[in-house]
């Protein structure tokens, strides 16, 4: 356990790294002041968004010293995994992909059955465990760092969302740093840096997720209105981003 000291150090060196991404609009210099404030392995865990996409040309065009993986979840649609090839062929670096253990799986869908996500938020949230978080958190064992795509206009529940904060959960620096980014700025970076990007984009999906829980969305519609848009409107996390310290998922499963 951390001594209160300790505890302070740790807040105080977060500040620190937050107020330096914050000192640079340019999102490879901050990649750069990431990858030189924290130590051992960083991770940058990409679902192919249109917002991961900028962070891997950050990464990549500078070959980052960034451990870049995906977590394929088996209900992706098929134009997320052709976002892999492109993106593998343009910037020549690995993107890992990591996969939900089979067991776990298959005991959700035994129990569930195939589309019981929809049954109820548990069991939605159930599904997402299995499939997204267990297999996250074995990724990021042994992590200094996490970098994520997450910007503070996506969605309300976002809008505080820091350059750099302690995950208690996950006992590493979560690192953001397109928080402060408009959704205007970010497609112009993906225009003229050319950045492959998933062709869903372009037919109303602003935020994708697993095939099954992600529809288009009305132009007046919230930018991730199309998740799971079959439940309250409000906070809708898959648990990668929320993770409340008494949620314990349907399944029994830690």
């Amino acid at each position: 356990m951390a001594t209160a000291n300790a505890t302070v150090s740790i807040a105080d060196d977060v500040s620190e790294l937050d107020r330096r991404i914050a000192e640079t609009d340019d999102l490879e210099q901050r990649i750069g002041v990431i990858r030189e404030a924290v130590s051992g392995r960083i991770a940058f865990s990409t679902s192919l968004s249109i917002e991961d996409q900028a962070v891997l040309h950050a990464i990549a065009t500078p070959k980052a010293d960034i451990d870049v993986f995906t977590l394929d979840t088996g209900r992706h649609f098929p134009e997320t995994l052709d976002v892999i090839a492109a993106s593998s062929g343009r910037y020549c670096i690995p993107i890992r992909i990591a996969f939900p253990e089979a067991r776990k799986v298959e005991e959700l869908v035994a129990r569930d059955g195939i589309n019981g996500f929809r049954d109820s938020i548990d069991a939605r949230k159930a599904c997402c465990d299995a499939r997204k978080v267990q297999p996250l958190r074995r990724q990021l064992a042994g992590a200094g760092g996490w970098i994520t795509g997450l910007r503070r206009d996506q969605s309300g529940g976002r809008g505080d969302t820091p350059f750099a904060s302690w995950d208690n959960d996950f006992k590493l620096v979560k690192l953001n740093p397109i928080a402060d980014w408009s959704f205007e700025k970010l497609e112009a970076y993906v225009a003229d840096n050319s950045i492959p990007i998933n062709a869903l984009h372009a037919q109303g999906y602003p935020s994708i997720g697993c095939q099954p829980c992600t529809r288009a969305i009305e132009p007046w519609e919230d930018i991730r209105a199309g998740r799971w848009w079959w439940e309250n409107q409000d906070g809708k996390e898959c648990g990668l981003h929320n993770r409340p310290a008494n949620f314990q998922p349907a399944s029994g499963e830690k």
